[in-house]
């Protein structure tokens, strides 16, 4: 072979390896260019805080039964107690938190106990929230005894620090209560009970649907970064040769990188949708504090 001809055979073949290093180098530019993928999205504050006040219940020597109870009686006074103390408003009656009274006066006295929880492990959250009432705040007090009427009765419990301080809470603005007479470790007796509250109605409640639509986003953000961290591995453990499996590979790379941008995307609306459900959360928190 004469050497001019030696000569072009080796710049051509010197050029087609500079085009592949060429090739190869810009792939590999390409592969360290790749976007970041954002860090996750802050969590959303997933509880709501609620309060239940349960002071021990309330128990006086039995005596002789000298004097009836009623629950109207027992609300005025508790009323007069919160004017005379204060001047609080007044706890309005609800029919609800008299329904979960008088549910628990009928468990005590058929089952025999004087528990804030029962033999079933129904506490006083449980129990309102049975018969239906959503709250805030909750609390109960019981009383045991034989007392001289409502206000003797009230004033019992006023004189007991836990139970004085569901009387006086400010925050409570809703009261049930219960009152009969029955059998209990063999005498006969009066049991007394006053549930109270604050409703969730009392304080605006974050948005469901838009914690619903957070959930939704981080269920496709969890997809989304499943199939980019497998297409990342892809690239990483291949080593294109031929013309074929390099444009295989670019296609790649630009399936992550956009890949990599819509999580990215994703990841900046859920800051912005997850910041304005947290401030709803505070400030029902902070309204349900008041």
């Amino acid at each position: 072979m004469s050497r001019p001809k030696k000569e072009i055979i080796f710049w051509a073949f010197a050029a087609l390896m500079a085009g592949l290093f060429y090739f190869r180098s810009d792939i590999l530019t390409i592969y360290k260019a790749f976007p970041e993928i954002t860090e996750s999205a802050p969590r959303i504050i997933s509880d709501i805080k609620k309060e239940i006040s349960a002071p021990a219940p309330l128990r006086i020597p039995v005596k002789k039964i000298s004097a009836v109870l009623t629950e109207p009686g027992v609300i005025n006074w508790t009323n007069a107690q919160r004017k005379d103390n204060g001047n609080l408003p007044p706890l309005k009656e609800n029919l609800i938190l008299n329904a979960a009274a008088e549910a628990k006066l009928k468990d005590m006295f058929k089952n025999q106990y004087f528990e804030h929880v029962s033999p079933a492990g129904i506490g006083p959250g449980e129990l309102v929230e049975s018969a239906g009432y959503e709250y805030i705040a909750s609390g109960e007090n019981l009383a045991l005894g034989n007392f001289g009427g409502d206000r003797d009765l009230v004033q019992a419990w006023m004189d007991s620090p836990g139970h004085r301080a569901n009387i006086l809470n400010t925050k409570y603005q809703e009261i049930g209560v219960a009152v009969g007479k029955g059998t209990f470790e063999g005498h006969e007796t009066w049991l007394a009970v006053q549930e109270f509250g604050k409703p969730t109605s009392a304080c605006p409640s974050p948005d469901a649907e838009l914690k619903l639509s957070i959930a939704s986003y981080e269920n496709k953000l969890d997809e989304f970064r499943s199939k980019a961290n497998a297409l990342k591995q892809e690239i990483e453990s291949s080593d294109p040769k031929t013309k074929e499996e390099r444009m295989e590979y670019n296609r790649k790379v630009d399936e992550y990188n956009a890949l990599v941008r819509q999580i990215n995307s994703l990841i900046d609306e859920l800051k912005v949708m997850i910041a304005n459900y947290n401030s709803q959360v505070q400030s029902f928190n902070a309204c349900a504090a008041s």
